[in-house]
């Protein structure tokens, strides 16, 4: 398995919470603190356009928490089961982009479906 890299802050409990979990599983890693790699991180943040941390760095991939993990266990899960693709940067990316539309374009469905229903019921209370 190829090292990984966390970039961390000494406040973030969650942090610690993916640390922990990681040494469990007997997954080495490299800590490096955003004070003390700060070009790097902030090389990270202009890639991602997401400051937070943890910042995990598994085989060339960013894996951050919400985006691509909800909690330590599903990050282990991804960093085991993981394979580089073998399709190019730009075809994951197209690929990437219809699936990021396809969820838009869903939520705003299930929001305006949403939205009917409450001004449905509004209308139902206002003639009781």
């Amino acid at each position: 398995m190829s090292k990984i890299e966390i970039y961390t802050n000494e406040t973030c409990p969650y942090c610690k919470t993916i640390k922990k979990e990681l040494k469990k599983e007997n997954i080495k890693f490299k800590e490096k603190l955003t004070s003390e790699f700060p070009d790097e991180y902030q090389q990270i943040v202009n890639l991602t356009g997401l400051p937070t941390v943890p910042n995990i760095k598994y085989q060339d991939e960013y894996f951050l928490p919400t985006r691509d993990f909800q909690n330590p266990q599903h990050l282990i899960n991804i960093i085991k089961s993981f394979k580089k693709s073998n399709y190019s940067q730009s075809k994951q990316t197209l690929e990437k982009l219809k699936t990021l539309g396809y969820s838009i374009n869903m939520a705003f469905t299930r929001l305006d479906q949403l939205l009917r229903q409450i001004e449905t019921n509004t209308k139902k209370d206002e003639t009781l």
